[in-house]
């Protein structure tokens, strides 16, 4: 395929657009110029008066949330937990997360987004992956571990070694599936809800493996003043001292973290998911993101989940990422180069994914291709500002994932849109009369 004519964002030289064309072939980038001779057998997509650019990236999502949207609102991070997330995460069967998951999927991929770090709950993660592999997303994933807390109903409350062991049947059989298109990623939900063992023993899984770790960290207040009750040290630091940390670490949020967390990121190159619609609806909080680069930790973005932001969407975090730092560190504190960036070849960076988030020759051919008909992206400019601050889902035409189209002029072309939508207010009715939610 050649996508043909578009204004290219290659991602591989900050402040670079230009006019061209991209040539794909065996999932790859094979080219990338001005203007590229049609080869026999490969096929056109039109980008005229479009922008071309790699395929969003979020480093945190929890695709198997979806059918709480909008059914968990008013809440602070702890009883958001125990009142709501895992009442509903208890009571799902495994066609419900099924459906759950491809509702969220679908709406990452129709938003632009790629590539996803995804995290399950305790049970029923074949469905999850079932529904990434359908539907053509790059994703990286695993099953939740929690075997310990407060508040934790009996369905995820689990035995550590029977957890571990059924995270690395899940590894072995997805790690790699797709072509490679999926990973496994080893979960234990965070601190307080994971005994010392589960959370030694899933780094001792992850490294047996080579799986990437991810977990959550510093989220809210009152999370990180009970770790420190339980432990004696910072959430980030008691991680890393459990051996959680490291090129081979994604950690949700980093919201409240002393100074010897932040270097302690830094020095060990773990990745940090940046979720600031999240945060602020959770009330948690605003990471320090511009103190998190100036230490050279490797952060990528990410939406969370649909009950705590009610989006998938990268534009809004790429928003919100923009513009919520002037607060602390004046005007222009992230550029929107950066912020394009850190949705793109950094968060693929902080996640382990090699040769993803730039449009070079040899690297995955994952694109979006965004039409400027938002009012807001008007009238021209920087790109790259056109894009951060005033786009949205609505401007993503067609999306590209290890070369096969799977969003061709805002369709969906893996699975039934309708027939998705159709299961999933189903199952979210279902699941509500169960939990007698009104």
């Amino acid at each position: 395929m050649i996508i043909r004519g578009g204004t290219l964002l290659p991602m591989s030289e900050r402040g670079r657009w230009f006019a061209g064309d991209v040539r794909l072939a065996a999932g790859r980038i094979a080219g990338v110029g001005e203007r590229l001779a049609l080869r026999a057998g490969e096929e056109e997509l039109d980008a005229s008066g479009c922008l071309v650019l790699p395929g969003f990236v979020q480093a945190h999502v929890h695709v198997v949330q979806a059918l709480a949207r909008h059914r968990a609102d008013g809440l602070e991070l702890l009883d958001w937990l125990t009142r709501r997330i895992w009442p509903y995460e208890a009571a799902l069967t495994e066609d419900e997360v099924f459906d759950a998951a491809r509702l969220g999927i679908a709406e990452l991929l129709t938003g632009g987004t790629t590539s996803a770090l995804d995290m399950g709950t305790t049970h029923s993660q074949e469905a999850v992956f079932a529904a990434a592999e359908q539907l053509g997303i790059r994703f990286t994933s695993g099953k939740c571990h929690m075997d310990d807390g407060l508040g934790v109903p009996p369905r995820l409350h689990e035995d550590t070694e029977a957890s571990l062991s059924a995270a690395e049947a899940l590894g072995q059989r997805w790690h790699g599936a797709a072509g490679g298109r999926l990973r496994y990623a080893v979960a234990p939900r965070f601190v307080l809800s994971c005994t010392p063992a589960m959370l030694s023993g899933a780094v001792a899984l992850a490294q047996q493996h080579g799986w990437l770790l991810h977990t959550h960290a510093a989220e809210n207040r009152r999370e990180t003043e009970l770790v420190r009750e339980q432990t004696g040290k910072g959430n980030v630091a008691f991680l890393a001292e459990m051996g959680i940390g490291g090129p081979g670490t994604v950690l949700a949020h980093c919201v409240h973290l002393d100074e010897e967390e932040f270097a302690l990121l830094g020095e060990q190159g773990t990745g940090v998911a940046h979720c600031p619609g999240a945060n602020l609806k959770l009330a948690s909080g605003i990471a320090d993101l511009p103190g998190l680069l100036a230490r050279g930790v490797r952060v990528g973005l990410g939406a969370d989940g649909p009950p705590c932001n009610n989006r998938l969407s990268i534009f809004h975090e790429m928003a919100l990422a923009g513009t919520l730092h002037t607060l602390r560190h004046g005007a222009g504190a992230i550029d929107p180069w950066t912020v394009l960036e850190l949705a793109t070849w950094r968060g693929a960076r902080a996640m382990g994914l090699e040769q993803v988030g730039r449009l070079a020759p040899g690297w995955a051919a994952d694109l979006v291709v965004l039409e400027p008909s938002p009012w807001a992206m008007e009238p021209g400019g920087d790109p790259a500002a056109a894009i951060v601050f005033g786009a949205g889902p609505e401007a993503v035409r067609h999306v590209i994932v290890d070369g096969q189209l799977v969003v061709r002029d805002r369709t969906l072309l893996t699975a039934p849109a309708e027939e998705i939508r159709r299961r999933a207010r189903a199952s979210a009715a279902r699941v509500a009369a169960r939990l007698e939610w009104s």
